[in-house]
């Protein structure tokens, strides 16, 4: 009940004075170490091939801020169309998956519904709102709901959404997230996941700005000096797009998972 006051009041104020104008002030690459701003609404844009590296870098993006526990909320659709969470991938990004709990609803409506409540739950970290396609309910109003109940209740939103063209929305930041062919290790090992990452908007501050990174499980910091060490050295562009990652969406390897994911829903 309190909660929902503290809402309610919160939403007088808007009316009157408009939506809030803060940003984030720290400095453009602070992401990279310390995640992105917590008790707001974020955007991880991915084309469908992408949306391993999508699901990726939004997992790194709550480890680097270390934001735990996360709810992950996903439609039927989501899982008939990315297949399950890769409960071994996440573990592999550094996930601890007694820190998540998994909901899969029925439509985009009842994602929505549930959103709506599991952001004002002080006990989260981070919500994470997955969605596929156009998804027109997840519109301005939406959007603006959840930046409400993130700033109120200080839990960090990522909408991640997969197949999406951007639209107007209430976010503090918007990023499209494409993978890099990942460095081989030695003896041919697979390298570490790597993303290319590009800001097309941040309130407050400047966007259009670009990284190609590789994801440090170890620091939880995303590493952008391998990247610039080997354009030095070879006199190429660092990276070429390509390799993706097994955090999600693969449904084969979901069936076999060795690590549980608590799940609802």
């Amino acid at each position: 009940m309190n909660e929902s006051s503290a809402l309610i009041a919160r939403l007088k104020r808007i009316a009157t004075t408009g939506m809030p104008t803060q940003g984030d002030g720290r400095a453009d690459d602070a992401w990279l170490t310390q995640g992105m701003a917590k008790a707001q609404l974020h955007e991880v844009f991915a084309t469908v091939d992408d949306a391993a590296s999508g699901a990726g870098f939004a997992v790194a993006s709550v480890l680097a801020a270390r934001a735990a526990p996360v709810m992950w909320l996903r439609t039927d659709a989501s899982e008939r169309q990315g297949g399950r969470l890769h409960a071994t991938g996440l573990v592999e990004m550094g996930l601890d998956v007694t820190s998540l709990v998994l909901a899969v609803v029925e439509d985009e409506a009842d994602l929505l519904r549930a959103a709506a409540d599991a952001a004002r739950c002080h006990g989260l970290g981070t919500l994470l709102i997955e969605s596929w396609g156009r998804a027109p309910k997840i519109d301005l109003t939406a959007t603006r709901r959840l930046m409400l109940a993130a700033e109120a209740s200080g839990v960090t939103i990522l909408s991640l959404r997969i197949g999406a063209e951007p639209v107007p929305s209430a976010a503090a930041s918007r990023w499209q997230v494409a993978a890099c062919r990942s460095r081989p290790l030695e003896a041919d090992a697979p390298g570490k996941p790597a993303f290319d990452i590009e800001l097309l908007r941040r309130r407050g501050g400047q966007a259009g700005l670009r990284w190609r990174v590789e994801w440090d499980r170890d620091a939880y910091i995303f590493d952008q000096t391998a990247f610039e060490q080997t354009a030095f050295a070879s006199g190429d562009p660092p990276a070429l797009p390509g390799a993706g990652i097994p955090v999600a969406a693969d449904r084969a390897a979901a069936d076999d998972a060795a690590a549980s994911v608590r799940r609802t829903g």
